[in-house]
């Protein structure tokens, strides 16, 4: 431990897995904000501590048991039918489960926000609460598996001599940066959720993420499976940076409409003028 905390290196570590859990938690962050979002106001706050803990719970029993989660990655079935080859994983069917999953609840969420019936408050509040833990703990699991292979690939289990942290000093980083980044998004969690739940574009938007989340999934359970169709075609992953640029972009252009309607002022195009003062006149003259 004194070693972990003497090396810069440990220390540069631990902020960069932080900061990238903290990234990979923005979808967690989103699902929870939808999912209480439809709670009773008194169980919002429950529900989002509810579903970080697990989420750290999960993340810290995943670290512990590193043999177990490794060991998902053999394979378990084999498939060759000519046009089609995979090697199925414990790893991949999580992976690919959670994309349906999320697939699934993104899309009826949409639905239910467009189209829907509203919902009568009376004698739902206890079954909604245990229900979107539930959802949580599902989702949870998956995101906790994108998590921790992230970081195990990112932390060296190597010895100090090899340039490593060896496999104790890699574990109580990796526990400290999920620990230090669950803590840090309780913080922003109710705000981000208010901020969801006031908006109904971002609502939309969040939900679409999610869609893009579940695609990602599905691809990287089908690349982890090796899914392989007719000539040796096999399916790759999406890389998350084009993601997370897309999600971001799309914030920031959806932050600039909201500010833009709170002041009230629109834009004012080139030809804007020309066809306000056509109106007017047409107006003077009727």
């Amino acid at each position: 431990m004194i070693e972990l905390i003497s090396n810069p290196n440990a220390w540069v570590a631990l902020l960069t897995l932080t900061f990238l859990e903290i990234i990979l938690g923005i979808d967690n962050i989103v699902f929870l904000s939808i999912v209480s979002g439809k709670l009773e106001e008194k169980d919002q706050p429950k529900a989002r501590r509810i579903g970080l803990l697990l989420a750290m719970a999960f993340r810290i029993l995943l670290l512990f048991g590193i043999t177990w989660v490794l060991s998902l990655q053999e394979t378990i079935l084999a498939i060759d039918w000519g046009f089609f080859e995979a090697h199925i994983t414990g790893q991949s069917l999580i992976i690919f489960g959670g994309g349906m999953f999320l697939l699934y609840k993104s899309v009826s969420e949409i639905h239910h926000k467009m189209e829907g019936e509203e919902e009568s408050t009376s004698g739902k509040a206890a079954s909604s609460l245990s229900k979107a833990v539930i959802q949580i703990a599902l989702l949870n699991i998956v995101f906790s598996f994108d998590s921790i292979l992230t970081a195990i690939g990112m932390i060296s289990m190597k010895s100090p001599i090899e340039g490593g942290f060896g496999p104790e000093g890699a574990i109580i980083i990796m526990i400290l940066a999920v620990v230090i980044s669950i803590v840090i998004m309780m913080i922003f969690a109710g705000p981000v959720s208010k901020f969801v739940n006031e908006h109904p574009t971002i609502q939309i938007l969040g939900l679409s993420f999610l869609i893009l989340i579940g695609v990602m999934l599905l691809a990287e359970g089908s690349h982890l499976a090796h899914f392989k169709f007719g000539n040796d075609t096999e399916v790759g992953i999406i890389p998350k940076g084009y993601l997370y640029f897309a999600i971001f972009f799309s914030l920031f252009v959806e932050f600039l409409n909201i500010k833009m309607r709170k002041n009230n002022k629109p834009i004012v195009l080139k030809n804007s003028k020309i066809i306000d003062k056509e109106l007017e006149d047409n107006d003077l003259t009727d």
